[in-house]
């Protein structure tokens, strides 16, 4: 029985061991589905994450613009990613300094704060922690799906696609390997009602074999919208929380219509744009009002829609401030600690002089009584 009991527990064993490893492989080689502004996905048995995003949207009225810049990192050599939009684009690629000078245009302000008690991190309530602080494909296509357009833009091979069947575009991109998670063709089907059309690209580094990784060239589109848009329905298929940094080039402040199931969106940044020259110049001129917004998908199954921009009730400048703390001092020794100190020493020489006075008097009384 007991030998039984022991080859019992040892088959269990192997058992949960095997379950675990499996979990752990499967996260291991889980493709990241989507980033902010379409799907994305790898090879297969492959990663790859999206480590930072950022998007521009230019609109003048008629026609917008999206540049976005993707920073990725995992074992992937090649991946793919679609972006639906509202009608026929140009697709180029953009001057990496654009998001320099975005950057640098929007940074918060840091600026100095005093105060007079002390704070945590402060003598004497020091805790010893920090202070706070164009390739082949093009005509030939399977029934529904139409190649309009097809071109190699640095490590980008760029299709432009119409479809009337989401299973047909999801056909057409498998074969010529765009390859997509199952899921994506239930989630394109509303862009196939509205008739929109999709750019998918194709990357892969320059040296083959090469893992992606680091800050890719960004890209540039460029179509006809009667409204601001920014495509973001395919992040629905992420399996980790989302979050968008998205700057806006408009005649005013703008703002999202609603949160389509994130967290409320924040301005960080709102204001004219001052910058002469550059790819940033270039883009503002007549549009030269920047808004920059962030918003966290803690669930992205939760995203209901696209972001609609619209202009914000008022033109209000905002710039983020960062204040550094730190404790008033006079000739290096805090102020607090002068005044307690001053404080007390009036006290004990008030209260000194009062002792003496008091201890004079009776003896002049009784002085004055003898005489």
């Amino acid at each position: 029985m007991a030998g039984y009991l022991r080859k019992w527990a040892s088959t269990r064993l192997v058992t949960v061991v095997l379950a675990l490893l499996t979990v752990q492989l499967g996260s291991l080689v889980a493709p990241a589905y989507a980033c902010g502004c379409g799907a994305l996905v790898p090879g297969a048995a492959q990663r790859v994450g999206v480590g930072r995003e950022e998007s521009l949207v230019r609109w003048d009225g008629r026609r917008e613009q999206i540049v976005m810049s993707l920073t990725v990192d995992g074992d992937a050599d090649r991946a793919a990613w679609i972006m639906p939009v509202p009608h026929r684009a140009t697709v180029r690629l953009a001057d990496p300094e654009l998001f320099t000078q975005l950057g640098a245009a929007t940074a918060p302000v840091h600026r100095d704060r005093y105060h007079f008690w002390p704070e945590n991190g402060d003598w004497p309530l020091t805790t010893g922690g920090e202070s706070a602080g164009g390739p082949p494909g093009v005509g030939a296509s399977p029934s529904g799906v139409s190649v309009v357009a097809r071109q190699k833009l640095g490590p980008f091979d760029v299709a432009q696609l119409t479809a009337t069947d989401p299973a047909a575009l999801n056909g057409w991109l498998t074969t010529n390997g765009f390859t997509m998670p199952p899921r994506l063709t239930g989630a394109l089907q509303p862009y196939v009602d509205r008739r929109w059309e999709y750019v998918a690209v194709r990357l892969a580094p320059e040296t083959a074999g090469t893992a992606l990784n680091g800050t890719l060239d960004p890209l540039h589109l460029t179509f006809a919208s009667g409204q601001p848009v920014y495509p973001m329905r395919l992040s629905r298929l992420a399996a980790t929380p989302q979050s968008l940094g998205l700057y806006v080039l408009s005649d005013h402040r703008m703002e999202p219509r609603s949160a389509i199931g994130g967290d409320r969106p924040r301005v960080t940044f709102a204001g004219q744009v001052t910058v002469k020259s550059g790819p940033l110049a270039e883009l503002a001129a007549g549009a030269p009002y920047l808004t920059a917004i962030g918003q966290e998908f803690p669930n992205p199954s939760a995203i209901s829609g696209d972001h609609v921009l619209r202009r914000a009730s008022a033109d209000t400048a905002f710039r983020q401030v960062i204040y550094e703390d730190h404790l008033r001092l006079v000739a290096g020794v805090p102020a607090w600690l002068l005044t307690v100190v001053g404080t007390l020493a009036l006290a004990v020489t008030a209260g000194a002089v009062f002792a003496v006075r008091r201890t004079r008097r009776p003896a002049a009384a009784h002085a004055a009584h003898v005489r």
